[in-house]
């Protein structure tokens, strides 16, 4: 690790699974890899989707395909990699997540067995899958890092069940950090996000009020930058978190500390400004 290389990401190879477009939290994180002099290389859900993204992708790493709702991709991947010129990976960022708001916000009550069991398999269940799959690849001390929420203690009527099934995936870190302890060191965490403007967010019903009261909450008035979330993911992947595993890092810009906001409370309490 030399001094222009202080994350000790140069020439490390990682995986960023789940990438929508350039607002992308998974885009943002390959982003800061590539400038890190890291190798970095990409897993979309569809053919589809590589087209529109592959010339617009950080770096000149492979793309290749893989929908984590099918078996066989998942099981498919490692070749896939392989066959693109990937024989290791120090790092994989999962950031995955789907949820079906077709219908809008139900009570939590209403919530449809098969949209909490996909959401489930593809915002949970498929970071350990992608880990059991990958493991022959991963480096002893390779990093795997998820992107979560900041808290699945808030019940958010328009966030839903997705808030459980992030809970679910938290959870997960910490039992995969321990099972893959037996053997290896690789370490698992999370980054908690709070409220961002991406793709996937803007399907949540009535996330607009959502994150215009996030950024009244935070102390700096100014809402959470997806880059920032991206910053802590990368140093989670990086050596320099070596002592962090299991864990889930908060990143909210410090929202959770200032919901008795003086101005939030006089708005709510005296709406009429008297």
């Amino acid at each position: 690790m030399s001094a222009t290389d202080f994350m000790g990401l140069a020439g490390r190879r990682i995986l960023i699974a789940g990438v929508a477009n350039k607002k992308s939290v998974g885009f943002q994180v390959g982003k800061r890899l590539v400038e890190a002099g890291a190798r970095v290389c990409w897993s979309v859900r569809s053919e589809q989707r590589r087209d529109e993204l592959a010339a617009k992708l950080p770096g000149d790493g492979p793309v290749v395909v893989c929908d984590v709702e099918d078996q066989g991709q998942i099981e498919a991947l490692p070749g896939a990699l392989r066959d693109a010129g990937v024989d290791q990976l120090h790092g994989l960022c999962h950031s995955i997540a789907f949820a079906n708001y077709s219908e809008g916000p139900k009570p939590f009550h209403e919530t449809g067995r098969d949209d909490f069991l996909q959401a489930i398999n593809v915002s949970c269940f498929s970071l350990v899958q992608l880990s059991r799959t990958l493991k022959p690849l991963f480096a002893h001390d390779a990093s795997v890092v998820t992107i979560s929420i900041s808290t699945t203690r808030m019940a958010s009527e328009n966030y839903g069940y997705m808030a459980p099934v992030k809970a679910a995936l938290d959870s997960s870190v910490a039992f995969l950090a321990k099972s893959f302890s037996a053997d290896t060191e690789v370490r698992f965490n999370a980054v908690k996000a709070g409220l961002l403007k991406t793709s996937s967010s803007a399907g949540i019903p009535g996330y607009l009020e959502s994150y215009l009261f996030a950024e009244a909450a935070i102390p700096r008035k100014r809402g959470l930058a997806t880059v920032e979330v991206a910053d802590t993911a990368v140093f989670l992947l990086s050596p320099r978190s070596s002592g962090l595993n299991g864990q889930g890092l908060v990143v909210d810009a410090g929202m959770e500390l200032n919901y008795f906001d003086q101005e939030i409370v006089s708005r709510a309490t005296r709406p009429d400004g008297v």
